[in-house]
Formats: C-alpha cells, structure tokens, sequence
C-alpha cells in the first residue's frame, strides 16, 4: 500500500534573461506601494535590488536532516526578508530540504512541493515525494520542499493560543454567540500582541516571493512544483507572479483563488449538502444491510432524529460526550465517502442505545488533539500551525471579512437554513473579523501558464466546483477530473488513468490535449482515503490532515 501525502512578484522583466541568481533580485523585489491585485510589482528601487541580490547569492549549508533518515535526504536555511518592500530591514529564517537526484546528467532542474494548509509544514515532502513518484520522473528532479515562512522550522510565528482557543469551526447558537464574538476578538488580539510586526507579511504572495528566491539561490532559471489543497493557491500564486519562472506544475484537489479564504471555508458547507444527499441514497439503497432506512427521506430522518437526541443528551463515546452538533460536523466531512459514513454512523447509533460499538470506526466523531508536531529536533510552538493558518486566512484577502460581528451572525443564521449539515459552522464570526488590513490586494489568478489540475468529484475540503474554478483561471491549464472520486488528493491513488496523466505530463512536459475524465475504482477510492491519515513517514512531523484545514 502506498502511504498517504499528508494529513495552501512581480513581472518578469528584461533583466530575467540574465544569470538566474541577478534575475531573482528582480522577481522578489519590493512590491509597489499600492499595486493593482494580481498584477506585477515593480523593483522599488537600485538599493532594494542590491539587497536581494545578496539574499540570492546565499550559499545553503547542507547537512543530514536527521540521524535516522536518509544521508541523501538532506536541510538547509536561508535567509529571506520579513517585507519584500524593505528587502534590506529583518531577515526571518526558511528551513529548505532535498533529495538529488540520482541521474544528474538526465536531470531537468528542481521539483518543489507544498503539502497543503495553511500552516502545514513541508520540509519533508522530498521523502514522500521520492517514495510515490516514478523512476522516469525522478530522474528527472532534484526533489525540494520547505516549510513555509512562520511555519515548523521557518521562524515559526505563535499567538500563545491555549487548545479551546484554537477550536474554531463553532456552531452557532443565539445564546452562545456573545461568546464566540468574544473568542474571535481574543485570537486577534493575542496574535496582534505577540507576532504584530510579522503578521501581515506571512501571506501567500510573500510564500510565493519567497519560492523565487530559492530559486535563484539554487541557481536555476525556473521552477516546477507539486502542491495539494492550499499547496495549489500558493502554486497558483507563483505561475501568476513569476509566468516566465514556472515550468511545469501539477495542482492536485484545487483551491478557488475568487474565494480565498472565507468563501472556501463556505464551500466545505456547500459542498457538503450533494454530498450528503448521495450519502442518504447509497444507505437506503442498503437498507437491509444498515437499517437506516429504505428510502433516502427515511435515511435523513434518522440522522436528524439521532443529532436532535444528542442534542438533548450526548452520547458518551470512551469518555467523550459527542453532541449533535459533532454529529453534524463529523458527518461534514465523512459523507464523501458514504461507505465509511455509514459504516460510522450505524456505529455511533449503536453507542447511543448503549451498546458496544467498534471505536475504530466513530473518528470523524470524536475530536483528537491537533495541537503540535512532532518535530524532535527543533522545538515548534504547540499552536503554530494554528497561529499560521489564521496568519494566511486573514492576511491574505483582508476584504473577504465583515468587520461588523452582526454580519456573521445573520450570514450563519442563513446558511444553516441553506446547509443545514454546516452552513453555520462556516459562516460564522471567525478571528479575521478583528484582523488588520493586508499590506496588498488578493491576488488576481489569470493566466496562461500550462499546469494540470488533478480533482477528485467527491473531495471534502475542495470540492469538485473548485476545482473547476481554477482549471478556468489557469488558462493554460489541463485538468484531470475523477468521476466517483472520494477523498482530499488524488495523486498518488493507484489508478492508472490519473497516475499515468501526471506521470507523463512530470517527465516529459506534455499536457494532455484534452481535459481528461478518469473513472474512480474501490481500490484509488481506498487509498485517497488513505491518503488523509497518518503514518510513519520517518522524520514527518506533519499530523493527519486535519478536517478544518486545506
């Protein structure tokens, strides 16, 4: 079996066509005081461009990541700006990692991944990706990874947060809500005292910035990538900033960059109600099997009778009472597979009349730790990936975010009618209602840079219209589209249809002439749904792709 990926500038101008590490000092300068969203920024000013031009000339020290990985799998640090507008002010550390090739006369150039977010760490996708991709793209790469800036071992940013303050997909409830405006504003608030002169420049476009620069260090002309979930904005983000810098760039299971970020929490809601109703007919359809109903109407039915009894008394699940209202937000995500959702529902069914269950199949009902990592060798702040995250959501597209808490509560109230399952989840009041203003415009994807798009049709976090969303922004792209598809990220799956349209299109730079339409099989369905659990990747420190991130 295959192991899982996990548990998301300026314009080239004619200095590009000279030496790769001068011709970065152009692509990351300083952006413009006032840029238009999503277009070029320009060199602000010779001293800027004297200063990146030494951050480019940096000569990464390269030593063994870890005593009990690879002597091949090897991390650097370089130093990159805080603010790309002051090039010549603070510097902030970005942890880097490879894995040569092993035919460096075939060899093309670099290969970066991203394994998604915001806030995951990806230092140690070089492993992962040597692992899943083929000789014949191997060859071919230098593999690279990073964790992002303020993530992992990238001068990891922090607010202090305490675990029931990085809780944060809360439902709304009239008589809570007061609380919650309250919650929102103390995130804001601590992450404003602790980390203020960081936070607004750990965004998307400074990632991207900061992709270019190691580019340049490496001492090459451009760049392919890999990035899953988040990992395809920042991809997108980068083809956008520096066209003539990106080669070729897979995007697999797509953010829609119209609607980063607080429309793309919004679609985990919208994407969720086809998804349940496919559920509620796979289950009737098996109604001797599962007893939940033999009709979908009667399967509904069971489902909320059971969330309106937790909701009067929760069920005790190993110690954990589990509401209805975690009944709702576990089924969220589980529907995409309706097999798994039902199996875990019947279960959860059985723990509610008391009687023994197999705890194994009831996690998307149980809530788990998410705070940390695992990484030995360098202490993480135990909320980073949080503090992170919120850093990127609101700091990347401030105009997306009320700054009026009403505005919130009615959205929630609204949306829980539309998406009963969690439209209030979604829309209501989050941190970045009280965040500060970004330092630049969101950016606006359109381009004609060829990438190929890979999308499950059944993707809980990135649902299948946004992926579509990008694949139409992306001009130049391809996309792969997995009819049946279930779970977050394709690639790797085993299915020959998929695999093979990204394998060739790595090794040889060939986008299909086509969009290419794959067929789900039990076994790719298997391991995407593998693909979003943990395992023991030696010197991961990435948990689970957790259901409340991208």
């Amino acid at each position: 079996m295959r192991r899982r990926r996990l548990a998301p500038l300026v314009a080239v101008s004619a200095l590009a066509t000279l030496a790769p590490a001068f011709a970065a000092s152009t692509a990351t300068a300083a952006p413009a005081a006032a840029p238009s969203a999503g277009t070029p920024s320009a060199v602000s000013s010779p001293a800027a461009k004297s200063a990146l031009d030494r951050y480019a000339k940096q000569k990464p020290t390269w030593k063994r990541c870890d005593a009990e990985t690879s002597a091949a799998y090897q991390c650097a640090t370089v130093k990159v700006p805080l603010d790309y507008r002051k090039p010549g002010g603070k510097r902030i550390d970005l942890a880097i990692s490879r894995i040569r090739t092993a035919e460096p006369g075939k060899r093309r150039g670099i290969l970066l991944s991203n394994p998604g977010g915001p806030g995951g760490e990806g230092l140690w996708m070089p492993m992962m990706m040597k692992e899943e991709l083929p000789k014949s793209v191997l060859k071919s790469y230098d593999l690279v990874g990073f964790d992002p800036r303020g993530v992992g071992r990238s001068s990891p940013v922090t607010c202090n947060l305490t675990p029931e303050q990085e809780d944060w997909l809360r439902p709304y409830k009239a008589e809570t809500y007061a609380k919650d405006v309250a919650w929102a504003r103390t995130v804001a608030d601590k992450c404003r005292k602790k980390m203020g002169d960081r936070l607004p420049h750990i965004t998307t476009r400074n990632t991207a910035r900061d992709l270019d620069l190691v580019r340049a260090i490496l001492g090459e002309k451009k760049i392919s990538y890999f990035g899953y979930s988040y990992g395809t904005y920042l991809g997108a983000v980068y083809a956008q900033l520096f066209p003539a810098r990106s080669d070729r760039f897979v995007l697999d299971s797509a953010v829609d960059p119209e609607r980063a970020w607080r429309g793309m929490i919004q679609w985990w809601a919208e994407g969720a109600e086809p998804a349940f109703d496919r559920w509620t007919a796979w289950a009737a359809a098996r109604s001797k099997t599962y007893g939940l109903g033999d009709t979908p109407k009667k399967v509904e039915g069971t489902f909320w009778d059971l969330v309106a009894q937790a909701g009067e008394e929760p069920i005790d699940l190993d110690g954990q009472s589990v509401t209805g209202d975690d009944i709702r937000s576990g089924m969220r995500a589980a529907v995409f597979s309706p097999q798994s959702a039902t199996e875990a529902f019947v279960e959860l069914k059985k723990a509610a009349d008391g009687k023994p269950v197999a705890t194994e199949k009831l996690k998307a009902f149980t809530r788990s730790e998410e705070r940390g990592t695992a990484g030995a060798a360098v202490e993480t702040p135990a909320d980073n990936g949080t503090a992170s995250f919120w850093a990127v959501v609101c700091g990347d597209n401030s105009a997306a975010w009320s700054r009026d808490p009403e505005s919130y509560r009615r959205d929630a109230i609204e949306d829980k009618g539309r998406y009963p399952l969690f439209g209030d989840f979604a829309s209501s009041i989050k941190p970045c209602a009280f965040w500060g203003k970004s330092a630049e415009p969101a950016t606006v994807v359109k381009n004609k840079v060829g990438s190929l798009v890979v999308q499950n049709e059944w993707d809980s976090q990135t649902p299948l219209p946004s992926g579509q969303a990008l694949h139409a922004q992306l001009r130049g792209s391809k996309m792969v589209t997995v009819v049946g598809g279930e779970g977050h990220g394709v690639y790797p799956s085993g299915n020959a249809c998929t695999d093979g349209a990204v394998n060739r299109y790595l090794a040889t730079g060939k986008l299909p002439a086509k969009d290419v339409t794959c067929k789900a099989t039990a076994t790719s369905n298997a391991q995407a749904r593998q693909n979003e659990k943990p395992d023991a990747l030696p010197g991961s420190p990435v948990p689970e792709r957790a259901p409340n991130r991208f």
